[in-house]
């Protein structure tokens, strides 16, 4: 046997890993465990979820995202019209784009009042009075805009930044770039999200590592106080038979990653068994309501069926908030057509108001004493807005050229209204605020430059927001 033959030779490590179908290393690596090495070189691995530092000092340490599916109106909430009211009925005074959702007819005032609130004087509808009393908290952004007026490529767009492709979402470019505060939890929890136009990939990881993916409490079929994470409690085996299983289970697959080299999917199942039995403890514990008191669960509306089920959302997002959850998203959808009023625009809204009002003023006002407000970015609205032209008698049509969101807390400035529509509400014209603008915007608050975070995939480096967006710095406090 010459020298190469003996370099060929496999040690008997090497012949314990691949003879028997790898029986042999099976039980050595079980020793190891026995012998306390196996939790030695687990503790010595860098956890992937690990707070990371941001690129610059961040204002806000946290977002949560309150998303109304279906696109709530503009017109008829937070950003009025006194022409629309003038010439209600009357034939647009200005040109349609080419392609529209829906055959649009002429204008349509809005059927609510609206009424100035605050030390800022900020007009918010009758749709709204218990948020109307937090405005001057609330930056409302009225120059929002993109260009897919349909619900699917609208919702991606907002979600990933792109309607065209399966991109990451923004809460896994979030947790990319920051990590989370407390390793028992994932660094991103959506709450009751849809199913529908778009589904998992408005809060997936596309190509980003698997541990940036959102983890799903429930989905919008599901109420609230039914939303659990599957599976949580493990009614066969204990912690420490568990404990044992996932040691030898990473002591085998680690040693095949020394062998083969790197392996995102394996390594990201990995990490995955190992946050998934971590949460056992800490996931019941939040999810469990019964240690607020009467008084806070008053606040949230969760004692009258009208707001009972959002305010379980906004109540748990608090409770995932506090204990390091570095992005959440609640979702208002109880049905494909939530906020989405083609007709009956008067019975749809003043419905879908009622269950969310009372429930975020009373997130807003927990947070604040709380402390958390400072340092949380709040983040309302949906896909797109409404026109102020009618479908129907009584409906709006989807509006993706200009409409409303608003922010609190995080480094943004309260009791201000930022941007404008034209005088009727149906385009952007003033500080315009392209979805890419918004997403560079909350990074920065977040203390991560859109430019500087990147991921390289299939030779190209990727960004959230692609090749565009501007911070809009003058809504920064």
């Amino acid at each position: 046997m010459n020298m190469h033959d003996d370099y060929l030779r496999p040690s008997r490590r090497q012949l314990l890993k691949t003879s028997a179908v790898g029986f042999g290393h099976l039980a050595f690596t079980a020793l190891l465990s026995q012998s306390g090495q196996a939790n030695e070189v687990r503790a010595a691995r860098p956890d992937p979820l690990a707070a990371k530092p941001a690129h610059f000092a961040p204002r806000a340490k946290r977002i949560v995202f309150l998303f109304m599916k279906g696109g709530p109106s503009h017109v008829d909430t937070f950003d009025p019209k006194p022409l629309l009211d003038r010439d209600h009925g009357k034939e647009p005074p200005f040109a349609l784009p080419k392609i529209t959702f829906a055959k649009q007819g002429n204008l349509l005032k809005s059927p609510w009042k609206f009424r100035n609130y605050g030390q800022s004087g900020l007009p918010v509808s009758d749709l709204f009075p218990n948020v109307a009393r937090h405005v001057d908290d609330l930056c409302i952004l009225r120059s929002v805009h993109g260009t897919n007026p349909a619900h699917g490529g609208a919702l991606l767009k907002l979600h990933t930044g792109s309607d065209q492709f399966v991109r990451p979402s923004l809460g896994s470019w979030v947790t990319y770039g920051l990590g989370t505060e407390n390793q028992n939890l994932p660094a991103f929890v959506t709450i009751c999200p849809t199913l529908a136009h778009g589904g998992v990939n408005n809060w997936g990881a596309a190509f980003l590592p698997a541990y940036c993916q959102g983890t799903p409490i429930g989905n919008a079929a599901v109420s609230a106080r039914q939303a659990t994470v599957k599976h949580i409690r493990n009614a066969r085996i204990d912690s420490d038979v568990q404990r044992r299983q996932l040691d030898l289970i990473s002591a085998m697959n680690h040693n095949h990653l020394d062998m083969a080299g790197h392996d995102q999917v394996l390594e990201g199942r990995l990490n995955s068994f190992e946050l998934a039995y971590r949460m056992q403890s800490a996931m019941p514990e939040i999810q469990d309501l019964a240690s607020e008191t009467d008084t806070t669960k008053t606040l949230y509306g969760i004692d009258d069926p009208l707001t009972e089920n959002f305010g379980r959302q906004c109540l748990m997002a608090r409770r995932f908030l506090e204990r390091g959850v570095r992005f959440v998203q609640v979702t208002h959808s109880d049905s494909e057509v939530q906020w989405d009023q083609h007709g009956d625009l008067y019975q749809g809204h003043t419905k879908n108001a009622a269950e969310v009002d009372k429930p975020i003023a009373g997130f807003l006002q927990d947070l604040k004493s709380r402390g958390l407000l400072k340092d949380t970015l709040v983040l309302w609205g949906g896909e797109f807005g409404r026109t102020p032209t009618a479908q129907g008698t009584d409906g709006r049509d989807h509006n993706p050229h200009g409409f409303t969101m608003w922010m609190a807390g995080g480094g943004v400035k309260g009791g201000l209204a930022y941007g404008a529509t034209d005088d009727y509400g149906y385009y952007a014209v003033e500080n315009k605020m392209h979805i890419n603008d918004l997403h560079a915007t909350i990074l920065h608050l977040l203390g991560l430059n859109h430019e500087q975070l990147t991921y390289r995939y299939a030779g190209r480096d990727f960004r959230l927001t692609d090749v565009a967006g501007h911070v809009a710095n003058d809504i920064l406090a």
